[in-house]
C-alpha cells in the first residue's frame, strides 16, 4: 500500500502535460482581451494556467521539478509577483531551459524592467511610446502612437516569423526596446521605421531620444546558449483580439489591409518561442576508415576517413530530416587541424571524407551548427590518432633515393679504391725484388 501511494504520488508530481504554460496577467479582462491568441495556443496542444501576476500562490516549481515548460507574463504593470515568484526564479527558469514569452506596454513597470535587463534588453522609462509621423495608422487619435508596421521591418528568419511575403501590414502600439548590437544571442524580431522614435507623447523633447530610427526594436527576441528562448514585446496590444481583427490603413497612404497580419505573426513568433519550429537533434554519428564500416579502437596518421552525422528538426509535431548546406565539421585537436562542409546525402544525413593529418594525438569530430532561430547543435565525437608502427613505414622512399646513391657510391668507391690500393702495393713488392 505503501508502494502504491508513494508511485501514485511520484506521477501527480512527475506528470507534466504537455506544453504546460502559465500565464500571468494583470487582471482578469486581459484573459477576454487577447482570447484569440490564447486560443491558438490551446488548440495547439498547450495547457494554459492562468492566474493573476501578483497571486499569493505562484511558484514555479515544486519538490525540485519545475511544474510548468513555459511562461507568459501579459502583466505589463504589475510591481511585484506574488508568491515565490521574482526576476530571480524566472532567470532560473530560463537558465534551465524554460521558455518565457513577456509582453509591456507604455507602463511597463520595474521588475519587468529588471527581468528585460536580465536578458539583454533595455526597456524605455514609463509612459514613453514609439512615434512615427509618417507611418501610423487613420485611426490613430492624433499623437501618431499607433503605428503601421511594414513586412519589410520583420527579421529575415522564416523559421521565426514564416515567410515574409504575403503578410498583411501590422498595428503596434507600446514603448520601445533596445538591444545589444554586439550581442549575438538577442534577436530583433520586428523593428521601427527610420523616422520613429521613443518619447512621451505628451512632453516637449528636450532630451535625446531613448531609441530613434531602425534601433528601435518593438519585439526582441533571445536564443540563450542553453537553447531556452526568451520573447519580449514592447506592445500588449500586439497579441490582442481587436489587433487582430482590425483593418489597416496608413494615414498618408500605401499600406493597406482589410485584416492586420498581427494574428500571423503573432502566432509564428509563438511557435518559435515555446520551440515549434527550429529544434534541431542529433540523431545518429557514424566513424570509420573507407572501405570499413565500423570505427576502429584508433587510427593511424594519414588514414582516410568517413564521418556521417544525421540531423532532424521538429517540425509540424513530429521529427523530421533536416536539410541545409551549410553544416560544417572540424577535426580538432586543441586547434581544428581540419575543416569541411558536410555533403548532404539526403534523409538528413550529412557525409565528410578527408585524410587524417600527420600529426598524433586525441582529436574530435565536433559539429557546431549555430544558426539565427534554430537551437544550437552541438556534437563531439573523441577519437585516438597514433603514428605508424615500425612495420607500416615505407622501405624506399623517393626523396631518399639521393642518399641511397650516396651510400652505395661511397660503398662503391671503398670498394674501388681496395682493388686499387692492393694492387699498387702488389707492384711496389714486384719492384724490389726486381
Amino acid at each position: 500500500m505503501k508502494y502504491l501511494i508513494f508511485l501514485i504520488f511520484a506521477l501527480v508530481i512527475g506528470a507534466k502535460a504537455q506544453g504546460n504554460t502559465l500565464v500571468l496577467l494583470d487582471n482578469q479582462v486581459i484573459k477576454e482581451t487577447h482570447s484569440l491568441f490564447f486560443k491558438s495556443l490551446q488548440d495547439r496542444g498547450y495547457s494554459l494556467v492562468f492566474k493573476i501576476a501578483d497571486d499569493a500562490s505562484l511558484n514555479l516549481s515544486k519538490y525540485g521539478e519545475y511544474l510548468y515548460e513555459n511562461l507568459i507574463i501579459f502583466a505589463p504593470s504589475v510591481v511585484e509577483f506574488g508568491g515565490n515568484l521574482n526576476v530571480d526564479t524566472v532567470t532560473q527558469f530560463i537558465d534551465n531551459g524554460g521558455n518565457v514569452l513577456v509582453a509591456g506596454s507604455e507602463v511597463t513597470g520595474d521588475v519587468l524592467r529588471e527581468l528585460a535587463s536580465e536578458v539583454g534588453f533595455e526597456v524605455d522609462e514609463e509612459g514613453a511610446f514609439v512615434i512615427d509621423h509618417l507611418n501610423y495608422d487613420i485611426s490613430d487619435e492624433g499623437q501618431h502612437t499607433k503605428l503601421v508596421i511594414s513586412s519589410e521591418n520583420l527579421i529575415d528568419a522564416p523559421v521565426i516569423i514564416g515567410s515574409k511575403k504575403g503578410i498583411a501590414p501590422l498595428l503596434y502600439q507600446g514603448t520601445g526596446i533596445l538591444v545589444d548590437s554586439e550581442n549575438p544571442l538577442v534577436l530583433p524580431l520586428i523593428t521601427a521605421d527610420s523616422t520613429a522614435y521613443s518619447y512621451q507623447p505628451d512632453h516637449p523633447i528636450k532630451e535625446y531620444p531613448h531609441a530613434i530610427g531602425r534601433d528601435t526594436v518593438l519585439i526582441a527576441g533571445l536564443q540563450a546558449r542553453n537553447n531556452a528562448r526568451v520573447v519580449f514585446s514592447g506592445s500588449i496590444s500586439f497579441f490582442s483580439d481587436e489587433y487582430f481583427t482590425s483593418s489597416v490603413q496608413r494615414a498618408l497612404g500605401g499600406l493597406k489591409a482589410e485584416k492586420s497580419g498581427n494574428q500571423d505573426v503573432a502566432t509564428a513568433i509563438s511557435q518559435w518561442v515555446f520551440k515549434e519550429h527550429g529544434r534541431l537533434r542529433v540523431k545518429s554519428v557514424q566513424h570509420h576508415k573507407a572501405g570499413e564500416k565500423t570505427p576502429p579502437q584508433d587510427y593511424t596518421i594519414m588514414d582516410d576517413v568517413v564521418y556521417k552525422i544525421g540531423i532532424e528538426i521538429y517540425d509540424n509535431g513530429k521529427w523530421t530530416a533536416f536539410s541545409a548546406n551549410d553544416v560544417q565539421l572540424e577535426f580538432v585537436r586543441i586547434d581544428p587541424f581540419v575543416r569541411t562542409t558536410l555533403k548532404n546525402n539526403g534523409n538528413g544525413i550529412y557525409e565528410a571524407k578527408f585524410k587524417i593529418p600527420d600529426v598524433y594525438g586525441v582529436y574530435q569530430f565536433k559539429v557546431d551548427y549555430d544558426r539565427v532561430g534554430y537551437t544550437r547543435l552541438y556534437s563531439t565525437t573523441q577519437v585516438s590518432v597514433r603514428p605508424l608502427q615500425h612495420t607500416q613505414y615505407e622501405r624506399f622512399i623517393d626523396c631518399a633515393y639521393p642518399y641511397y646513391a650516396g651510400a652505395f657510391s661511397m660503398m662503391l668507391g671503398v670498394f674501388v679504391f681496395s682493388i686499387v690500393f692492393l694492387h699498387m702495393k702488389d707492384d711496389d713488392k714486384k719492384s724490389k725484388h726486381e
